[in-house]
């Protein structure tokens, strides 16, 4: 595995969002006469709404940020934007060094490959090679705990025992930067604690985090700096007790 990174000064830019914004349409009726009638006439059959408005944020090497906000505030959305799970409508996304992103369980599994297979399909994914997966196959299969059904398919899964899978191959693929979204707030207790206590290993050696979580007492202590979203718009970015408190008055 790679060493700690606590060496490098925080001077390099890990993820640069430039102008961002994102819009989505809510179309109430679907039906194939409709949308080819709208798509000719050139009219939106549904309402629109601007899930990110002009979007700006640095976020340096070896930071952990978290994203605040209400339900609604744009938050995930900037998150999968980062992720580059979705592209912009406006503005870019710049980001260096390789992300490893906890964004929807289970996602990238393939529902009728076992739990070893989709292993090595998501460490491939996420850019590890097959001998170093190899390698790391006893450890991942640790720490998820699932032993006994790692040759199941995943379909047969619970959403508890993707989280532990997905989570323990993220943490083996040494990210540069590491994506989490409300993903601890699923599972039992004892692995919870298991989860933060690598997250905040990541942390100390220097990895860059962005975390999305309505868990602030988690944030307070896991991050330094909080990004507080309202309607799609940054509204403050400063420290985080100072973001937290200003969500929680």
């Amino acid at each position: 595995m790679t060493g700690p990174l606590t060496a490098r000064p925080r001077t390099r830019t890990s993820i640069r969002v430039e102008g961002v914004g994102k819009r989505f349409h809510l179309r109430h009726d679907r039906s194939l006469k409709n949308l080819v009638v709208s798509a000719f006439r050139g009219k939106d059959l549904g309402d629109s709404f601007n899930a990110l408005d002009d979007v700006d944020l640095t976020v340096r090497e070896g930071e952990t940020v978290a994203l605040l906000g209400l339900n609604g505030s744009g938050k995930s959305t900037l998150l999968k934007l980062i992720s580059g799970v979705m592209s912009p409508d406006t503005g870019r996304v710049l980001v260096r060094g390789r992300i490893a992103g906890l964004i929807e369980v289970g996602a990238g599994f393939h529902p009728d490959l076992t739990g070893r297979e989709n292993v090595y399909l998501n460490a491939a994914i996420l850019g590890m090679d097959e001998a170093t997966t190899a390698r790391r196959f006893d450890d991942i299969v640790a720490f998820s705990e699932i032993e006994r059904f790692i040759d199941t398919e995943v379909k047969f899964y619970s959403s508890g025992m993707f989280l532990r899978l997905a989570f323990a191959v993220a943490v083996h693929t040494d990210p540069e930067i590491f994506l989490i979204d409300e993903i601890l707030a699923v599972g039992d207790a004892p692995f919870q604690q298991k989860c933060l206590t690598r997250v905040r290993q990541l942390r100390d050696e220097g990895r860059t985090l962005v975390v999305v979580s309505h868990d602030l007492d988690m944030v307070e202590k896991l991050c330094d700096r909080g990004v507080v979203l309202e309607h799609g718009r940054v509204v403050a970015d400063e420290g985080i007790t100072a973001a937290v408190e200003r969500l929680r008055g």
